[in-house]
This record gives C-alpha cells, sequence and structure tokens, in this order.
C-alpha cells in the first residue's frame, strides 16, 4: 500500500493530524469532539450538533448557511454523532474542492475552516442563547431517527442486546441520547450544555489534501475560538470478562421474526497485539459470506434469514446477530454455541482462512483510496492507542496462524442471549 503517513500537530486544545497528499481533489475535513458517555448529558450532546447545523453568527438563517456552502463550489458539510469505547463522538464533515480545480478569489481551504470553526465556535444565537426555534425543530429531528431505531427491529434487537449486555456502565448508553428525555431540553439549557462540552471535549482536526500540516496549524489558529486548556484525552476503556454462564433475556413485542443475538467479550482490544487475530477470527466466526454463523446456521440449517457478527475492538465486544423464526431459538441457538466451540478447537479450514485474510485485506486497502476512510481508520488507532497504520495491520492479519486464532478464540466469553419475539404465551428455552 505504500500509505503516506498523517503528520501530527497541535493548536491551542486542538489535536492536528494532517495528511498532505495530491491523490484526491477534494480536502476532506473531518473534526472529532469526544465526552465520556454520560447518563445525564448524552441526549444534550446529541442533540448540540443538529442545532449548531442550522446557522452560524455570521449566516444565521440556515438558507444562508447552505448558499455560503454552495458558493464554495458545492462543498459538503455533515455531522454524525457515535461510540469509541466508552465515550460519545459527535463528528463534523467538510468535503470542499482543491483551489487547483476552480478559479476562487480565496483559499477554498481557508473558507472551509474558518467555517467550521464558526459553526463550532459562534452558532446563530437569540439573547444568548441558542435560536428556540432551532433547538425544537431538532429535538423532532432527534426524536425521529430515535423512533427510527424503534421501527427497525434488527437495530432494535442491537440496541437492546447492548443496553442488558452493559447494564450499570456507560456503554449501555444509545450516542444518540434518550427519546424520554427531549421534553426537558429548551434553548437554555442545551446551550448551558454547550458551553461545558467545549470546554471538556478532546478535540482531534483531520484534514487530507494538497496541504501541509504548517499551513492548516496557521489557519486553525485564526478559525477556532475554543476555551484556553490542554488538549482533552480518551481514558482506554478496560474490558471485562464474560460471566460463567450467561444471562438470558427474552422481549415480546408485536414482530412476526424473532432476533436472537448475542453478546460475546474478550479481554483482546484494538491496541493489544491479538488484535489481529481477533480480527480474522470475527471474520471467520460471521465477518463474511464464507463465515461459521452464515454457512451453518442460514445455508446449510436453513434456521436463519441473515446470520452475521460485527466487532467493536474499542470494548472487546462481538456481536452476533441473527433473524429466525420464533420456533427455531432452541436450534439456532444450539448451532450458534457450535460454531463458537468449533472455533475454540481451531476448527476451520485453511482455505476458510486464506479467504478471511483477502477479504480483509481488501477492506484495508480500499481504506487508501478513500480520504475519509483514512480519517476513519486512523482516529480508531488513536483513540484506541494503537500504533499500527493501516499497511502495518494487514502485514500482521496476513502473518496470523490458525494457532493464533484459536488462542484468541479460547478467550472469547458468551455474555448475553437477547431474544426478540412475539407476544405468544408459549415460552422458547435454550435447550442446547
Amino acid at each position: 500500500m505504500n500509505a503516506e503517513p498523517f503528520a501530527r500537530g497541535q493548536s491551542g486544545r486542538i489535536r492536528l493530524h494532517v495528511l498532505p497528499t495530491k491523490k484526491f481533489k477534494t480536502y476532506a475535513i473531518v473534526l472529532y469532539a469526544g465526552v465520556p458517555l454520560s447518563e445525564a448529558e448524552i441526549t444534550r450532546v446529541a442533540l448540540i450538533p443538529f442545532v449548531l447545523g442550522r446557522g452560524t453568527a455570521s449566516f444565521p438563517e440556515t438558507l444562508a448557511l447552505r448558499e455560503k456552502l454552495d458558493s464554495m463550489y458545492g462543498a459538503h458539510f455533515g455531522y454524525d454523532v457515535g461510540k469509541r469505547g466508552d465515550h460519545q463522538v459527535v463528528q463534523f464533515r467538510l468535503d470542499v474542492i482543491n483551489d487547483r480545480f476552480v478559479s476562487s478569489n480565496t483559499p477554498l481551504l481557508r473558507e472551509a475552516l474558518a467555517l467550521l470553526g464558526e459553526v463550532l465556535t459562534a452558532p446563530a444565537l437569540e439573547d444568548g442563547r441558542f435560536v428556540a426555534r432551532y433547538v425544537e425543530s431538532e429535538k423532532k429531528t432527534v426524536a425521529q431517527k430515535l423512533d427510527a431505531i424503534i421501527n427497525d427491529k434488527i437495530r432494535y434487537a442491537e440496541k437492546r442486546c447492548l443496553e442488558e449486555m452493559f447494564r450499570g456502565e456507560p456503554y449501555r448508553l444509545p450516542a444518540l441520547g434518550r427519546k424520554e428525555d427531549l421534553d426537558g431540553i429548551d434553548a437554555t439549557s442545551l446551550h448551558e450544555t454547550y458551553r461545558r462540552w467545549l470546554r471538556n471535549a478532546a478535540f482531534d482536526l483531520y484534514v487530507v489534501g494538497d496541504t501541509c500540516l504548517e499551513k492548516v496549524t496557521t489557519l486553525v489558529q485564526g478559525a477556532f475560538r475554543l476555551p484556553d486548556g490542554p488538549p482533552g484525552t480518551y481514558a482506554p476503556s478496560l474490558p471485562r470478562q464474560a460471566p460463567p454462564e450467561p444471562r438470558t433475556v427474552e422481549e415480546r413485542l408485536d414482530v412476526t421474526q424473532g432476533k436472537l443475538n448475542i453478546g460475546l467479550r474478550t479481554p483482546v482490544t484494538y491496541a493489544g497485539p491479538d488484535y489481529p487475530a481477533l480480527l480474522v477470527y470475527n471474520g471467520l466466526l460471521g465477518g463474511f459470506p464464507h463465515a461459521k454463523l452464515f454457512v451453518n446456521v442460514r445455508e446449510k440449517a436453513s434456521l436463519a434469514y441473515y446470520a452475521s457478527s460485527r466487532l467493536d475492538g474499542h470494548k472487546g465486544v462481538i456481536m452476533i446477530q441473527t433473524g429466525i423464526e420464533i420456533a427455531n431459538y432452541a436450534k439456532a441457538l444450539g448451532i450458534i454455541r457450535e460454531q463458537l466451540e468449533a472455533m475454540r478447537r481451531g476448527d476451520f479450514t485453511e482455505d476458510d482462512l486464506a479467504k478471511t485474510k483477502e477479504m480483509l485485506a481488501n477492506q484495508l486497502t480500499a481504506l487508501q483510496d478513500n480520504p475519509f476512510e483514512r480519517i476513519w481508520f486512523d482516529f480508531n488507532a488513536s483513540v484506541a492507542g494503537a500504533e499500527h497504520t493501516a499497511e502495518e495491520l494487514l502485514a500482521k492479519v496476513r502473518a496470523v496462524a490458525p494457532d493464533d486464532v484459536a488462542r484468541v478464540a479460547q478467550t472469547v466469553g458468551l455474555d448475553t442471549v437477547y431474544f426478540l419475539r412475539d407476544r405468544k404465551e408459549e415460552t422458547v428455552h435454550a435447550g442446547a
């Protein structure tokens, strides 16, 4: 891959990560702002970017802000809220064309960073607080997004399994917050949270494009008006062992298809030496179409509409997701347990191991062709305190041996079995 390295720097409380390259025709700009997951603040923090995106001091009307983006040759601006370990992370994203390809009176990178700085630190206000109509409008937007999770039973089952698995832990909290909190938020209380958030968040600004660290540092210094202080940090998420016996949770709703989700824990995390082997383990278990869950639960036994697994390397968590006929619960759970035992025995073929490595290699190689994917990968590594680049991780993945996968499999424990089913009275049992 021969990927270029990010240059690192700092401007006030913002850590800077700049990848100088002529490979792309645009500047890819991402600002991450992370704070610890907090029950009291999570919904307010989730709402903040929605309100900031409505207007700034210079462009207080949403239409004026959109017209400003259009004047920058159709620059794209967006935001999102997610989790990294035990942190809630707000992401702002800008994609603006390189000056070499247009005729612009003002350097577009300067305009883009100035606008991003204003969105973050000089929002539209009225009477010293957020614009009330923006707050009320975006509360409805967030409520609709939360309703969409409930209505999508695949996402709902994943959310509920995590809540049960991490009871009493910050990680159970959803990144978008909770609908029941929204009524208690107004323009004044949200602005107070915003000011605390600006003081406490860890800020990481990424720029990929035809520029350099020195230039970006100069532009950022004049664009962002953050409170003084040192850069924030991300505390590592300490993984927990699975209990001796898993918890089983059954939930009944008006559904016709069952959702069987299983939460697994491992002490292996993103920054650990066994993480490459854990990536391969997850790929073999349920990450790809040739994986054990897909082949044995869905294809051979015809018990599932879908069957896969997803790894969160920040928490040492693997989530298995299946959609099944409700009557097939015991059979499906039994076959899933058999696949976990097979992985512990190292019962997988050399061909499947090679396929998994190749699929992972394709994913890691594809990162180099998308500037935002490169940013995403580097930020994840930075949060976790990992030293490897995508190129280094690829080399480690290729070097994973069958014994490495079996060794990692021994660390994976079954924590929580969550089953979403219909409201009929009969009870289903694990059986296996």
